[in-house]
């Protein structure tokens, strides 16, 4: 049994991972809803893309813009998105790969 000092030793605050951390994605990644609550307490949806065992949050303007993509080219398999910003003021660029 492990006591309070081993336990914060190493402890791992967790973290929200998102798309833009992966190195590059497949568009056959599983994909689920999940619900969550802003600070207010408002309750919100979101989307995750489940790539091994680990949950990569997807933002709605990431999916529209790979949509926007797949119509141009169908056969799109892989992407790269790259993030700039933080917080209200980050944005996405979605990169097709193959």
């Amino acid at each position: 049994m492990a006591n309070l000092r081993e336990r914060a030793k190493n402890y791992v605050s967790p973290q929200t991972l998102n798309v833009a951390d992966l190195e590059a994605v497949s568009l056959d990644v599983p994909i689920e809803q999940r619900k969550g609550k802003s600070k207010e307490g408002k309750e919100f949806e979101y989307s995750v893309a489940l790539v091994a065992g680990r949950e990569y949050r997807v933002p709605d303007s990431v999916l529209n813009d790979i949509k926007t993509i797949m119509e141009a080219k169908p056969t799109l398999k892989t992407v790269k998105v790259v993030k700039k910003g933080q917080g209200m003021n980050t944005e996405y660029t979605v990169i097709p790969l193959e």
